[in-house]
């Protein structure tokens, strides 16, 4: 798999951490980890993304919310975004993939599968 750019969006912090060494020691990515949407959007265009990683739930503004905004910068309207949840009701499932999600990753994750998890999603969405 290619190295990719992945901005990660997550209010939980060992998931970030976990998430992180799974990214870059396992999958050799470079990963940009926030806690806050406007964290992210903040700093979205001058990292120029190839895969955002997004949380569902979180206290300020929701992966929803926070993948709208990216949306509207330039450098993101077409990058590939996987939502990571526990959530894992079929509307759920299908709501997210009706805002343009590539896939979704279900929590708990197996760290040593995530990258290969995202690579399979992004492989399966590839025109």
């Amino acid at each position: 798999m290619t190295r990719l750019r992945i901005l990660q969006v997550e209010d939980d912090h060992d998931i970030l951490d976990i998430s992180k060494i799974a990214l870059e020691a396992i999958g050799g990515h470079e990963v940009f980890q926030f806690s806050d949407g406007n964290e992210a959007i903040a700093k979205a265009e001058e990292i120029s993304p190839d895969l955002i990683l997004l949380d569902v739930l979180m206290p300020r503004l929701s992966g929803q919310e926070t993948l709208e905004q990216l949306r509207s910068l330039p450098k993101c309207k077409q990058v590939p975004v996987i939502f990571m949840t526990a959530k894992t009701q079929e509307e759920v499932v299908n709501r997210l993939r009706d805002i343009g999600a590539a896939g979704i990753v279900i929590k708990p994750f197996d760290p040593i599968a995530l990258s290969a998890d995202i690579a399979n999603i992004l492989s399966s969405t590839a025109v």
